[in-house]
């Protein structure tokens, strides 16, 4: 895996896969956890979208605040700095009391966790050559996968045995230890700092917003985040009350996808080192339309059916992550990198607020065990989107061609 990375690249490479691991269970927690927020808090989905969508607010506008000035430090201070405030908030949704206090406390959360992706991106463009970057990109991005296996799992294992609030104060835990090991470990990261210009932050940050290759990024990203926020709050409720799986078997199915996208997020990465992450962006996106269609029109169906869906589905999905990821690190110069990436988290996550508000208000839900209706439309919509960005990443290609050469 780690085949012509110095021990140190490699360490780096796992720190931040653990960095992104803990803030994407904080995330992803709350598809699985839906089904019981629904119930025990007496709220609608599109309350419940509203929970998860607040999170994509706060992280975007903390994405804009940050750009104008993410050039100016070395990167593994500005790292330290977020996810410190990440575990605080974390920590808050842990002992939140009712549904105000916890909305309150995933904008905390999104304030500080939203931005650590954008800084750990950066850190990967500046300490990796783009022929690395696939391989790189996959095992970052198995953080979702783990989740899955271990993450979910156990939060839902500790929300039926202790309350929905003990997975957030076990992952606020378990992060604050991996912050102190990023402390103590990483090395400074400043070499963007030699090739900086120093201008005002708004100045800088309307630079990199209105750069014409910039725009080209941000409008992919766009499409992108459509299709995961759209689908992915509803998941457990889908599986519970759609597709007939029982709450208790739901570990189940996170486990054995997130088993097996482990393996394929690495392997689909050296496979876009070797004959270039467009073309695997490209059949990974038009499998994930075939397998999103199928899924969202699902009904009764065994727990064996839904967790091989699951997972062709979510190996298609990283396929699309991944390559997707690492082309965009190409796009800005390093004097941009991270601005560039603040911004782009930015529209991400604002993006994707966007949509689960959308998801939230087409679908319905009649009663706390009713199916959820209009799930269907939610798939034709995703696939539409998906159509498009393949329109868009070609672009993207075309700008970043120049830095790629795919290894043996």
């Amino acid at each position: 895996m780690f085949k012509g990375f110095t021990r140190y690249q490699a360490f780096v490479v796992l720190l931040l896969a653990f960095l992104q691991f803990s803030v994407v269970v904080d995330f992803m927690m709350l598809s699985p956890l839906g089904a019981l927020l629904l119930h025990e808090l007496h709220i609608t989905p599109a309350q419940f979208g509203l929970v998860v969508s607040v999170y994509a607010f706060s992280a975007g506008a903390a994405g804009f605040l940050t750009a104008g000035f993410a050039d100016r430090f070395d990167r593994r201070n500005l790292l330290l700095f977020f996810y410190a405030g990440f575990v605080l908030g974390t920590f808050l949704c842990g002992i939140a009391p009712d549904y105000p206090t916890l909305l309150g406390a995933r904008i905390v959360t999104g304030l500080f966790g939203g931005v650590i992706g954008s800084i750990s991106y950066a850190i990967i463009a500046d300490l990796f050559p783009m022929s690395m970057r696939g391989r790189v990109m996959g095992v970052v991005q198995t953080s979702f996968a783990a989740s899955q296996v271990l993450g979910i799992p156990v939060g839902l294992f500790l929300s039926d045995k202790w309350g929905w609030h003990m997975p957030f104060l076990v992952v606020a835990g378990i992060a604050a230890l991996v912050g102190i090991l990023a402390f103590a470990k990483l090395r400074p990261i400043d070499g963007h700092l030699h090739t900086h210009v120093r201008r005002h932050p708004l100045v800088h940050l309307w630079a990199i917003a209105s750069k014409p290759r910039h725009l080209v990024g941000f409008s992919a990203t766009i499409l992108l985040t459509t299709g995961g926020f759209m689908l992915m709050p509803f998941g457990s409720a889908f599986s519970v009350n759609n597709l007939g799986i029982e709450y208790s078997k739901l570990p189940l199915v996170y486990m054995a996808t997130g088993a097996c996208s482990l393996i394929a997020g690495p392997w689909l990465g050296r496979l876009g080192d070797r004959v270039g992450k467009f073309p695997v962006f490209v059949w990974s996106t038009l499998a994930t339309i075939a397998l999103v269609l199928v899924y969202t029109r699902l009904g009764i169906t065994p727990l064996w059916g839904v967790i091989l869906v699951n997972i062709v589905l979510f190996a298609a999905i990283n396929g699309r992550i991944v390559s997707a990821s690492a082309l965009n690190s190409g796009v800005p110069e390093p004097a941009d990198r991270g601005g560039y990436m603040s911004v782009n988290s930015s529209i991400q996550q604002i993006s994707g607020g966007v949509a689960s508000m959308a998801a939230g208000m087409i679908v319905v839900q009649t009663s706390e065990k009713a199916p959820l209706a209009n799930y269907p439309l939610l798939g034709v919509i995703v696939a539409v989107s998906m159509v498009a960005t393949i329109l868009l990443m070609r672009r993207v290609n075309q700008l970043v061609l120049p830095q790629e050469r795919p290894v043996a």
